[in-house]
């Protein structure tokens, strides 16, 4: 067996994390959520119940060796392993999420597979790391043949979405969404911060972040993993109340109002906890996202928004009588 090698510190860490709904008609219980995600037979799923249902597969890694992207067109390449795992919320929210961390330096030339394994997680440059301009492409995208995190989360997701558990019959329609993320060491005595979190096209989403030298990858992936979740609660929401005609003067159909925003009671409403599985050393992050663009102030309108609307047609319009004519 090959011998554990040391790692530099690394300098980036990337990821990328597909959200969406699972294609079942009834939320998943623990224990199909345990089989559901049960992506390695030598490793358990980890299963909690507090403060809601969570199920959070083992990793699982991809082997690469490729060039990495990079803003200025450098062709950087690196070997290593990728990290994949799912994750299920309350049954019925599935998430898949591939990340890495890349060192400031790596050989010069390619090592056997074997000194790549037991660094699970870790994707190594051959020579020095570009890191700023690889971190630029990470977001921007990668060109073909670059590495792409996001093509294994797919993979993943792909594989879970034709599970036999999944009868295919969703309660509402909704849209998948993607987050693609950077990690770059804070400055000496910093604390953890978000640089940019931007809403681009196609439902994907970029966070740059800067975090303390020896960050746990596991924590990393556990926070960006919070930030998609609830980011996918607040799009699919905006999407069922963005498909009604609401206000003064609309012509309502109670029945179709009805039918677009119970599911949001039903199934959504009650799964917004941010920071509940973020680590006490990155729970700050959330707050810049709570002053703006303030995601819990716009939750709590929504969510009033809906229950207003359930309300309102709930009550039966006036009946008024018609006198008959003389």
């Amino acid at each position: 067996m090959a011998q554990r090698q040391s790692t530099p510190p690394a300098v980036l860490a990337c990821g990328e994390i597909r959200t969406c709904l699972l294609p079942a008609r009834q939320a998943l219980d623990i224990r199909s959520a345990a089989q559901l995600i049960g992506l390695r037979a030598d490793e358990r799923v980890l299963l909690s119940e507090r403060p809601g249902l969570y199920a959070r597969s083992p990793d699982t890694l991809t082997g690469v060796d490729c060039p990495l992207p990079s803003a200025n067109g450098a062709r950087i390449r690196a070997v290593g392993t990728v990290a994949a795992h799912a994750a299920l919320t309350e049954g019925r929210v599935l998430q898949t999420s591939a990340h890495c961390r890349l060192p400031a330096t790596g050989p010069d030339q390619r090592r056997p597979w074997g000194e790549y394994l037991v660094r699970p997680g870790v994707v190594e440059p051959l020579g020095k790391l570009p890191y700023e301009a690889v971190a630029q492409g990470v977001l921007a995208g990668p060109r073909h043949g670059d590495l792409d995190v996001g093509l294994i989360a797919d993979g993943l997701l792909t594989r879970l979405l034709r599970h036999p558990l999944l009868d295919q019959r969703p309660p509402f329609r909704s849209r998948p969404t993607r987050l693609r993320w950077a990690a770059l060491p804070a400055g000496a005595g910093e604390g953890p911060s978000i640089e940019r979190f931007t809403l681009a096209e196609d439902e994907l989403r970029t966070v740059r972040l800067r975090v303390p030298e020896g960050t746990a990858d596991a924590d990393l992936a556990a926070l960006c993993d919070d930030l998609a979740l609830h980011d996918w609660l607040l799009t699919t929401v905006v999407h069922m109340l963005d498909g009604l005609r609401l206000g003064a003067g609309a012509a309502q159909d109670t029945g179709a109002v009805v039918r677009t925003l119970r599911p949001a009671v039903d199934h959504l409403l009650h799964l917004w906890m941010p920071r509940a599985r973020v680590a006490a050393e990155l729970a700050a992050l959330w707050d810049p996202l709570e002053e703006r663009p303030g995601f819990t102030r716009q939750w709590q309108a929504l969510v009033q928004r809906i229950r207003d609307q359930l309300t309102l047609h709930a009550i039966p319009a006036p009946h008024r009588e018609v006198e008959p004519a003389p």
